[in-house]
């Protein structure tokens, strides 16, 4: 089983130190309020984990390639009963996380004045760049703690899938049991609701 280190803090953007004390943690619905009431747009690179508002990277074309090609290829394969997405909200308990590509119970239009919620998805997918360290710490911690039963970090640097299963929920230290590495020549299992509707060679989703 893996281990969970913290990642440290980014200094901020105008080079002030990170301040030493207590700082205020947001709600999910507090997230939501300042949304509704316009402090934060749709255009406002940040997203809400554990609490923080975290700022979004910026996304290269390696990037955004391996989203497309990773969510075009899910969408060829799931099942009726399931759709993917892309860069959309995922409501947690504490945290409103925009994973790369989301497999999703039902369908687009069962969402029309909500984020699916933690147990509506089945399967999430970050692109990780410059993001690596984060996609393996706090976005696999809190996508553990919420119970998303399947984990894919698309790790551009090292060229392969990190596929991580078997999440502990709400542990004291959140994490997943499983982790699986998937070169390019390999297959990725899809598996959605315990159930493997497929495989995609990884070679077909990397940039």
């Amino acid at each position: 089983m893996s281990v969970i280190t913290q990642p440290t803090a980014p200094p901020a953007a105008d080079g002030a130190a990170v301040p030493t004390e207590p700082i205020y943690r947001l709600s999910v619905d507090q997230y939501h309020a300042m949304a509704q009431h316009g402090i934060l747009s749709e255009d406002d690179p940040v997203e809400l984990l554990e609490g923080w508002l975290v700022r979004k990277m910026t996304k290269y074309r390696p990037h955004s390639r391996c989203t497309y090609r990773t969510r075009r290829a899910l969408d060829r394969l799931v099942p009726a009963g399931w759709y993917v997405d892309a860069q959309e909200p995922v409501t947690t308990a504490d945290s409103e996380p925009e994973p790369d590509v989301a497999v999703i119970r039902g369908k687009d239009d069962d969402y029309l004045d909500r984020h699916p919620r933690h147990d509506e998805v089945a399967l999430v997918v970050e692109v990780a760049d410059s993001t690596l360290q984060q996609d393996r710490t706090t976005k696999k911690r809190l996508y553990a703690r919420a119970g998303i039963p399947v984990y894919w970090i698309a790790n551009l640097t090292g060229g392969r899938f990190e596929v991580y299963t078997e999440p502990t929920g709400a542990a004291r230290r959140p994490d997943y049991r499983h982790r699986q590495e998937y070169g390019p020549d390999d297959e990725i299992p899809v598996v959605l609701d315990g159930i493997e509707v497929g495989r995609l060679l990884a070679r077909d989703l990397l940039p």
